[in-house]
């Protein structure tokens, strides 16, 4: 015989609330928080195909996030909150394309709230929606690529739950500014246990002045480290920010290993620093990058299967940049802003299974890479050949789990292509949304495996739609790049740059040039005869690039070019400095699905979107237990603001998030015991 209605009843009302609670606490595990300025924390963590987020505002007032494709407001998706004498009013908002500054509510509200309060001093607001509401009008899709904060604070709040154009008051001025941002790739960030073997390093800048007005600075840095007379392991980097309010005015810090010991090595090392305009030299031996930050940024936890070597008898020097931008005065207070941030990093003596390293993908930067004026897409690829992986590559292959994209002013999009047997896989990496401001590594939610034989290619889109003339790769902050820096192991040292560029008949064929004169200085013109006497620069400048795009970029793409393989040793590997390459001749292509409604499962294939461009990164070794708990290391909430909250309709009577971790353990133990009552019970019957 069955249990009665009534203690069936019972039994449901108990999974369900315990159910609720489950979900309230699981959110309240936050994977990421960044600080998008002293004054507005946000907290996030990814569960399948929802993201939850928490807003921390330092503010009564109203608050909002929203999402941008390329950092203005226009077509910029928007939540706005308040708590208004007890009450939370919450909408979903969008600005249209010709706004005026004030965001309009959507027809559809794809944002759920789950909790809103405030006390003496913040705005607290969480809320949860789809990484794809597909709302194709007024929302923004959130995926792997690089999508723009944009984030608003005031200290006055609408008059009650208002909603009409006009009633939000000073937008203008409650807008801050928008962060680039990676959230969905990204580590999360597991706290590191120090212990006897782990330590820390600082490498910090000492008194940089930070540059007012509309100036920028670029700040290098040398370091010596001596210390690491054996090898240890780095296993984790993050910021060390002097000052909070310092925050606004950094853009990155990348920190670069630096080959050989030169005594311009060794003299940068004994100063405080200087205008990386001013170490060019320098800088052209500090090539791979081992550490990058940008703002918006939590650092980078390496796998436990691999950690990046300290070994003093390798790499001796390591150079730090900085890049600040101006902050303006007000005339009251004059006083020069100074900083003293840089980089923490976590290294141990317990060295793990295998070592890190740095491969760096794409076009040797150099004047044969042109970027033609005025279009909406040029493409360049920059390419790895199987004979340079055939040769450095161990026989199992590597393992990359972690990759860097990089591109300068005119830069949009990036992938990370692998071609094996002539048979196009997944892309180990790519991002449609690319800022050329915003480096950083993103994690692979699986390590991609790269055989020896496998071609790397490295291919980027720019938009030069703005631009008049022409502009060429290089090193400086004025030309163009296009690279992919992948973290993997096991580290080899036969290739560390893996590069190509345009042969130069490629190129002069590209611009309808034949043959230049010998021994002329500066360089002209042969043939044909129309152009003869030119110079290569006049005929560059002077090109119609409008009418002879299309034939410029199939001859570049297509056309013959160096292979680069370059060892730790900055020596070109044996049997590939002589030869001349071409563009694979592939039998199958690899095409994007399509992402709106598509369900996936995290970890299916080996690429970051065999499925869906969604992913959702959690670390496979963390305790599921620990993602029940609250953590309030999280929080910047002043004073007893859990006891004074203003819940939300839509959590009324729920307690705070670390009760509801016990209230949802007492339920769920008490579902168990009447579950084995009724089961006793209906045995007797």
């Amino acid at each position: 015989m069955c249990p009665t209605k009534v203690t069936m009843r019972k039994l449901v009302i108990l999974v369900t609330t315990a159910v609720a609670l489950a979900g309230l606490t699981s959110a309240a595990h936050w994977d990421h928080a960044v600080d998008l300025d002293e004054n507005y924390r946000l907290l996030w963590s990814i569960n399948n195909q929802d993201i939850t987020f928490e807003v921390q505002a330092r503010t009564l007032g109203y608050v909002g996030l929203g999402f941008s494709t390329d950092g203005s407001i226009y077509g910029a998706d928007i939540v706005i909150g308040w708590v208004d004498n007890g009450q939370v009013h919450f909408q979903d908002r969008h600005f249209k394309m010709n706004s005026n500054g004030e965001p309009h509510v959507d027809p559809s509200q794809d944002y759920v709230l789950l909790l809103g309060y405030e006390n003496a001093t913040h705005t607290v607001l969480r809320f949860r929606r789809k990484l794809d509401t597909c709302d194709t009008n007024q929302d923004v899709p959130i995926t792997n690529d690089t999508i723009r904060i944009i984030y608003m604070y005031h200290n006055r709040d609408p008059k009650n739950g208002a909603q009409a154009i006009g009633t939000l008051p000073d937008p203008n001025e409650a807008f801050k500014d928008s962060v680039p941002i990676f959230l969905t790739q990204r580590v999360n960030q597991v706290p590191i246990e120090l212990d006897s073997r782990t330590r820390t390093l600082e490498l910090r800048n000492k008194d940089v002045e930070i540059p007012m007005g509309d100036d920028n600075l670029r700040w290098c840095k040398m370091f010596k480290l001596d210390q690491f007379v054996r090898k240890h392991h780095m296993i984790r980097y993050e910021p060390v920010i002097e000052s909070r309010s310092n925050l606004p005015f950094m853009k990155h810090i990348i920190l670069y290993e630096c080959q050989g010991s030169t005594p311009e090595l060794e003299i940068m090392s004994r100063e405080f620093g200087r205008s990386c305009m001013k170490a060019e030299k320098e800088l052209l031996t500090c090539n791979s990058i081992v550490a990058a930050w940008s703002r918006g940024s939590e650092g980078f936890t390496f796998p436990l299967e691999a950690g990046y070597p300290l070994d003093s008898y390798q790499a001796r020097f390591y150079m730090m940049e900085t890049h600040y931008m101006g902050f303006q005065s007000n005339s009251i207070d004059m006083r020069p802003r100074m900083d003293n941030s840089g980089l923490r990093m976590y290294y141990t003596t317990t060295l793990r299974k295998h070592d890190a390293g740095v491969l760096s993908v794409g076009i040797q930067p150099n004047w044969r890479h042109i970027i033609p004026p005025g279009q909406e897409k040029v493409v360049s690829e920059g390419h790895c050949i199987e004979e340079c992986t055939q040769r450095a590559f161990p026989r199992p292959g590597i393992n990359i789990f972690a990759v860097m994209m990089q591109t300068s002013h005119m830069g949009k999009q990036v992938r990370l292509r692998q071609i094996r047997y002539r048979e196009e896989m997944p892309p180990i990496a790519h991002d449609l949304n690319v800022d050329a401001n915003y480096q950083e590594f993103r994690r692979l939610h699986n390590p991609v495996k790269a055989l020896p034989g496998d071609r790397l290619i490295a291919e980027c889109s720019y938009d030069s739609t703005s631009r008049k003339t022409i502009a060429l790769g290089g090193y400086t902050s004025r030309d163009e790049t296009c690279l992919v820096l992948s973290l993997y192991y096991p580290r080899q040292k036969e290739l560390t740059s893996c590069h190509s560029i345009p042969s130069l008949p490629t190129v002069l064929h590209a611009v309808g040039i034949n043959e230049l004169a010998p021994g002329a200085n500066p360089i002209r013109i042969a043939s044909p005869p129309e152009i003869a006497g030119m110079t290569l620069e006049e005929r560059l400048l002077s090109y119609d690039w409008r009418v002879n795009f299309n034939a410029f970029q199939y001859v570049i793409r297509k056309g013959a070019f160096k292979p680069l393989c370059w060892s730790a040793r900055n020596t070109p590997i044996p049997g590939t400095d002589n030869m001349d390459a071409y563009a694979p001749n592939l039998t199958r292509i690899w095409r994007p699905t399509p992402t709106c409604g598509v369900a996936s499962s995290p970890g299916v294939g080996s690429g970051a979107n065999s499925v869906s461009r969604f992913v959702t990164e959690r670390e496979t070794n963390v305790p599921s237990w620990t993602l029940l708990e609250e953590d309030d290391s999280n929080n910047v909430i002043e004073g007893a603001a859990r006891s004074k909250s203003i819940r939300s309709s839509t959590q009324a009577g729920v307690a705070q998030s670390g009760t509801a971790t016990l209230v949802s353990r007492v339920a769920l133990f008490v579902i168990f015991i009447n579950t084995v009552r009724l089961g006793q019970a209906a045995a007797l019957l």
